[in-house]
């Protein structure tokens, strides 16, 4: 069956049915893919170019799908993470927000985050002294924190 002959309301029907029959469609409009990633996030893989109305409609059904998403914004990667906090893990370069908010409801979650900086390791410490246990190398400063929080 070619997708692409059908009517948007056809198409609409069929995504309902199958979101991942997007992938058939070549150019679904806008309502197309909004009706896919509802049924579905994960079938935003098959959509190219998709707007941030539609991918912050497939980050509100699962976090996960963002893994999905190319250069998502800092409204999506929040979306993402307050939907599934461990989403974190498919954000190439999240935000210092979206770090900081993660680490917020978080603390061991810093074990998704490349590279941290000495302030984020420092937060974390301070929510959950325990997430010492995720940062690869510590500074002595670190754990020293890491030991007065521990005591508290």
């Amino acid at each position: 069956m070619d997708y692409n002959l059908l009517s948007e309301k056809e198409q609409i029907e069929a995504v309902i049915k199958n979101p991942f029959l997007i992938h058939h469609i070549k150019k679904p409009s806008e309502k197309v893919q909004m009706e896919a990633v509802k049924q579905n996030g994960y079938s935003i893989q098959y959509i190219k170019e998709p707007s941030e109305k539609v991918q912050m409609e497939a980050v509100k059904r699962d976090g996960y799908s963002i893994a999905n998403i190319k250069n998502p914004s800092e409204k999506v990667q929040l979306t993402a993470i307050n939907e599934n906090i461990s989403s974190i893990q498919f954000i190439k370069n999240p935000s210092e927000k979206v770090i900081f908010t993660i680490l917020e409801q978080e603390p061991c979650s810093i074990q998704f985050i490349k590279n941290p900086s000495e302030e984020m390791m420092k937060f974390s410490i301070r929510k959950n002294w325990k997430s010492i246990y995720y940062i690869e190398t510590p500074s002595e400063e670190i754990k020293e924190l890491a030991e007065i929080h521990e005591n508290l």
